[in-house]
This record gives structure tokens, sequence and C-alpha cells, in this order.
């Protein structure tokens, strides 16, 4: 993988690993909870052959801070402030999970930072049914802040009312996936999801569950790589 620079983005410095021809389109990838950059490793060498890729340690994992303060809200304030100090505008936006809520609410904030967007197995904005269970945090070390997994239990069990509204507002063309029938986010909410986006497609990809691009990578790059296309 590649090495690690970091950036002072407000309170926090976040890690980030880059790859790439430093003149290609950028691709900005934010992870899901409990994970960092390095999540990516198996789709991000096809992706960097055609785009300069950025992985992005989000606060609370890996090597950037992890101050103890979490939520949507400062994992999409601090993308945008990733965004702003490297200067990258018009980015290829992906987001797993956690990752896919923060670029969602970047592409409905900052519309102009963001060309297409990539929402892979997005956390629905609906209450948990059942409500989500935060188990006691294991002993010994962690490769994250676990404050960051209670953060993101209780806005899943009470999520803000605005993420619908946030949806209307992203004028980006987005890829919605879909990891099946053993996906978390259940299949209903992401067909709406990709219904109320103005300019969205879904695709599902079966058998994947959670980890769509872990477990099926070719399938994730086949509908990434279909998406990004030029259109003729």
């Amino acid at each position: 993988m590649s090495d690690v620079r970091k950036v002072q983005v407000g309170e926090v410095q976040l890690a980030y690993r880059v790859w790439g021809e430093e003149d290609a389109p950028p691709a900005v990838l934010l992870h899901c909870l409990g994970e960092d950059g390095e999540d990516w490793r198996g789709v991000v060498g096809r992706l960097a052959g055609t785009h300069r890729v950025f992985a992005i340690d989000q606060r609370g994992h890996g090597h950037s801070d992890w101050p103890g303060e979490y939520g949507f809200a400062r994992w999409r304030d601090d993308a945008i402030g990733f965004l702003q100090a490297l200067g990258l505008e018009r980015v290829i936006l992906i987001g797993h999970s956690l990752g896919a809520v923060a670029a969602l609410l970047v592409a409905a904030d900052r519309p102009e930072l963001v060309d297409r967007l990539v929402l892979e197995e997005a956390v629905p904005p609906r209450p948990a049914d059942p409500p989500q269970e935060v188990p006691e945090q294991p002993e010994g070390p962690e490769p994250f802040d676990w404050q960051a997994k209670l953060a993101v239990a209780a806005e899943r069990n009470g999520p803000d009312s605005g993420w619908w509204e946030a949806v209307a507002r992203v004028t980006a063309p987005t890829l919605v996936i879909a990891g099946g029938e053993t996906g978390q986010a259940p299949r209903g909410h992401l067909a709406e999801l990709a219904e109320r986006l103005p300019d969205a497609r879904l695709v599902t990809v079966e058998g994947a569950g959670h980890l769509v691009h872990e477990e099926r990578p070719g399938e994730f790059l086949a509908a990434v790589n279909s998406f990004l296309a030029p259109q003729s």
C-alpha cells in the first residue's frame, strides 16, 4: 500500500494514502465504521489506473486523530475540509456504509465539489428496526475509537430528519450499490434512496453482503467503471 500522509483539517489531523498519476481525475474513498484507508486495497489498484485516488482514514480511525467527538456531520465536514486542504474539486466521491452517508452529505452540502457519487451499502436514514444495541467495548486495543461506534449507533437509532432533505440537493450523478439479501442496508431503503436522488442508478451485487468491494471486487469495479465511463 501507499505511504501514509497527513493533513490538518480543522481541529484534527487526517491520514490518507494516494495512488495514481498526479494529473489524473481525483477520486476520494471514505471507508466504513471500524476500518481505515487500507480497506480499499482490493480495488484501489484498478481505480488508480484511471484516477488519482485518495483513501482517507476518517476521524477516530487508523492513523487519523481520535478526538472522541463523532457523528455523520463531523465526518462530512472532515471530508469537505480534506478536499479544500488538498485543493481537490469535481471529485469522484466513493463511500461505504458510514462513509457513504458522509459522502452523500458532502454532495448535498457542497455539490460543486462532487462530479460523481458512489454509495456502497449506504446506511438508510430510517430508525434502525430493531434498534441497534452497542456491545461492551472489548478488552485490549482497538483499531478505531469505540466512541465512534457509540455515535453511529445513536444516529442509526435516531437519524437526523434532514437526511432525506439532503438527498434532494445532490446534483451529482449517483451510483447506489447494494449487497443483495445479505447486505446490512435493507434493499427497499436503498431502492428508495436511488429513487429519491435526482440522478441515480441502483446496482445490486447478489451474495456480496455488506462488504461488496471486498467480497466481490470484480463486480464492484465493473459497476463503478461502467458508471464512470464517458457516455457516447
